[in-house]
């Protein structure tokens, strides 16, 4: 069963892809760009800070309203749909971070 996405499990996955092009860090040279996909409808989304504009790394609060399961006492998104996954776009295709952390290989 896939797990809610929270802002501590995208620094958890960020650390594991840690040095690879799974990472914004490592890819962003390479045309890729934070984003997210909603497994249950495939709809892509790219990484935006809560006023829309473009993140360079993923950020929950520019996701919309209809994805956040809870938002802390800042407002700031705590959880989203477990359904959400954490990727990049590029050339307009999603990729997984195992994706694009294999992408030269």
């Amino acid at each position: 069963m896939a797990q809610t996405l929270t802002p501590d499990s995208l620094k958890r996955t960020s650390h594991a892809f840690m040095g690879t092009y799974g990472t914004s860090e490592q890819n962003q040279a390479l045309g890729f760009t934070p984003g997210f996909r909603d497994e249950e409808t495939g709809a892509v989304y790219i990484s935006c800070w809560s006023d829309g504009t473009p993140a360079p790394c993923h950020a929950l609060d520019g996701l919309p309203d209809h994805l956040i399961l809870a938002r802390g006492p800042s407002g700031r998104v705590a959880a989203v749909k477990a359904s959400v996954i954490a990727g990049f776009v590029r050339w307009g295709l999603f990729y997984t971070r195992e994706q694009a952390a294999h992408c030269l290989d």
